[in-house]
């Protein structure tokens, strides 16, 4: 039993990240997702936001840039209105598919049917 326990376990934590993706793949991915959100802030983000743009450039790991997701939602919102802002998050929640642990990865919100 314990064995069977240790197995599955062992096999979920797995489960978070495919298990052929090489640590600069992971990296050159990383990068990728980096680069996406400073440039959906652009300059304008760049001049009003120089803390937000200071934690992306610096963030050490996938996780780190995955909650900065929320300023850069607050962010966006207040340059170009919360409908842009949502739908350019979402563009770059796509990005993180297989990078993050299982409970880190989006998901589908019931509020979503109510959008127009």
């Amino acid at each position: 039993m314990r064995q069977l326990a240790l197995r599955f376990f062992g096999m979920h934590g797995m489960l978070g990240r495919p298990a052929r993706t090489s640590k600069s793949v992971i990296a050159g991915r990383m990068e990728s997702i980096r680069l996406a959100m400073l440039d959906a802030l652009g300059e304008i983000g760049d001049e009003r936001f120089p803390q937000t743009i200071r934690k992306l450039r610096f963030a050490s790991d996938v996780q780190g840039l995955w909650y900065l997701r929320g300023e850069i939602m607050e962010a966006l919102a207040s340059l170009h209105g919360e409908a842009s802002a949502r739908q350019q998050v979402e563009q770059l929640s796509v990005m993180f598919h297989g990078l993050l642990p299982g409970g880190l990865s989006s998901r589908v919100s019931p509020l979503n049917q109510f959008r127009h």
